[in-house]
Order: C-alpha cells, then sequence, then structure tokens
C-alpha cells in the first residue's frame, strides 16, 4: 500500500503549495493520499473535513480555544475509512483543518462581510450567509472565529495553498480511475452532529443530489449495506451533498459522486471529540462498506 502525503513516494503527484514571501511560513502538504499498490476497483473515498492541522497564522487570528475550533472537524473520518484502500480504493483526506479553509466549498463561496476589501458582486450562497463559505466565520459550535476582518489576500493565499493542490489531486485520481476501469465512483465522507440529522433521526444520511450526482444503483447498494448492518439510512435530508457531489458528479460521463454523513454521536463524545468505544464498530463496518462496493462490478454496469 503506497501512503502519500505530498512528499515524493512512488508515482505520487507531490502536492504543491503557493510560492509564499521568504518571511511566510510555507505550508505542509494539504492532503494525505493513500494508494493500494494495485487499484482493483474504480472506488475513490474523500475526506475533506477531518484535517487536524491548524496553522499558526490561523491560531493568531482566531478569538477562539483549539476546542472550539476543532467542533468544525468532521472527526476522525479519515481513520475511519482509510481501510478502503484495503479493497482496491484510493483514499484522499485533508490534512488542513476545515477552519482555515474548507474544501467542500466552491472557493468563491466569501462572505464580504469577512474581508477589509470589497468583493466582487455575487450572490451569496445559504451556506455563505450561515457563516460556512471557503472561509469560514463561524465555529462549529455557532462561535464567531476573527477578532477582526481579514484582507482578501488571506484568503486567496489559503485558497491556493490548500484548496487547489487538493481539487488538483482529486481530479487527477478521478481521471485516472475513469481511465483505467471506465468509470469512477467518489465517496465523499463526512460526520454530522447528532443535533443536525432532522426529523427522522438517521445514523447515516446518503446524499447524491437527489439522484442528480450519482447513478441509483450505487446509492441503492451503499443504503441495502448500511443497512445490513444496523444502520438507520436517509437519503439527501438534511444533506443532499456539497461542492465536492456538485463538482465531479456527473453519471452520464461515468463519474459518480455519492455523500456519506455519520452521526458523530455514534463514535466520539460530541464535547470533547475523544473517541468513544464505537469507534472500533464504525471503522469495522466502514470498511464492510468499502469491501461490499469492491466486490461489486461497479465498472461493468456503471461504464
Amino acid at each position: 500500500m503506497l501512503v502519500m502525503d505530498g512528499s515524493d513516494y512512488g508515482r505520487a503527484t507531490t502536492a504543491q503549495t503557493a510560492p509564499s514571501a521568504a518571511h511566510e511560513p510555507r505550508l505542509e502538504p494539504p492532503y494525505i493520499l493513500i494508494e493500494p499498490l494495485r487499484r482493483t476497483a474504480p472506488l475513490i473515498f474523500t475526506s475533506p473535513h477531518s484535517g487536524r492541522r491548524y496553522p499558526a497564522e490561523l491560531l493568531a487570528q482566531t478569538r477562539v480555544g483549539l476546542l472550539s475550533l476543532r467542533r468544525s472537524e468532521d472527526a476522525y473520518v479519515d481513520e475511519l475509512f482509510a481501510s478502503a484502500a484495503a479493497h482496491g480504493a484510493a483514499v484522499l483526506s485533508a490534512s488542513v483543518a476545515r477552519a482555515y479553509v474548507d474544501l467542500n466549498r466552491d472557493p468563491a463561496e466569501l462572505d464580504p462581510e469577512m474581508f477589509e476589501e470589497q468583493l466582487p458582486p455575487r450572490t451569496a450562497t445559504a451556506r455563505v450567509q450561515a457563516g460556512l463559505g471557503a472561509i469560514p466565520r463561524i465555529s462549529g459550535d455557532g462561535q464567531t472565529l476573527y477578532r477582526r476582518k481579514l484582507r482578501l489576500a488571506d484568503a486567496e493565499r489559503r485558497i491556493a495553498a490548500v484548496h487547489r493542490p487538493y481539487h488538483a489531486m482529486l481530479a487527477n485520481l478521478v481521471a485516472e480511475t475513469q481511465t483505467l476501469f471506465g468509470c469512477a465512483v467518489l465517496i465523499d465522507c463526512h460526520s454530522m452532529p447528532s443535533s443536525a440529522r432532522g426529523a427522522h433521526a438517521p445514523d447515516i444520511v446518503l446524499g447524491d443530489r437527489f439522484g442528480a450526482s450519482c447513478h441509483a444503483s450505487v446509492t441503492a447498494l451503499v443504503e441495502a449495506t448500511l443497512r445490513r448492518l444496523g444502520y438507520r439510512v436517509a437519503r439527501n435530508t438534511p444533506f443532499a451533498g456539497g461542492h465536492t457531489t456538485q463538482t465531479y458528479g456527473r453519471p452520464s460521463a461515468h463519474v459518480h459522486a455519492l455523500q456519506i454523513e455519520i452521526n458523530r454521536a455514534l463514535y466520539v463524545d460530541e464535547r470533547t471529540l475523544e473517541r468513544t468505544n464505537g469507534y472500533a464498530r464504525i471503522r469495522a463496518d466502514m470498511a464492510r462498506l468499502a469491501e461490499a462496493l469492491g466486490a461489486a462490478s461497479l465498472h461493468k454496469s456503471l461504464s
């Protein structure tokens, strides 16, 4: 199994950060890529919100403590799905915290209230209005993050250093997978606060943008597998998918993207973010899900 964190391992594409001025620290690579020695399935698992690296620049600018910052994380989701590589899939995870830059947002989703300069006119998305744009304004527990307004150059630097390299690698993986198998299936992995699950309180929510980003057979296979494992599963409510599923999910072009949201309370203490006894079960079951997807003849039915 090849593990690549942006360093020059094997055939890995190195994660390039944007050039920085001499007085500015250079960020470490913004992702970790795990690949099997041989790709046997058209699967890519991604985790854009599980990064746990908090740059010093962010810590110096914020008015909240580290625990509040960490409440924005999809805590340990990268670990829950890492074993998918043992079933022939590529696994791409963020290493930089979501509070610094959100990889599941369009880079143009910026909140004009956050910046000293005037931004070009654009219609604010619901995510931006909620304080959860590409550069988040609030923490996961609803606190305002910054003491003062940022410079637009701060946002541009973060996007160049973290967002672009991550999505360049993801786009490369999608193209490579499609070349190898005739199709690509991207599983975008997240966790959700237990308070955000909606009226029927599912354990897991699958988002395929109401069928627009993923073939129905993939969504059905994932749902059936999870139900067999004992989970309550909902589709598209309250989470139908984000920037990743919207950008990469093109079923007509044989690229399928499905978002998975796991109830965080199943495996962590939501107050302390420490792993609970449920962690081992969730990790084992996500390995079983990857195995089921890897064993399915997806490349034959979707390409």
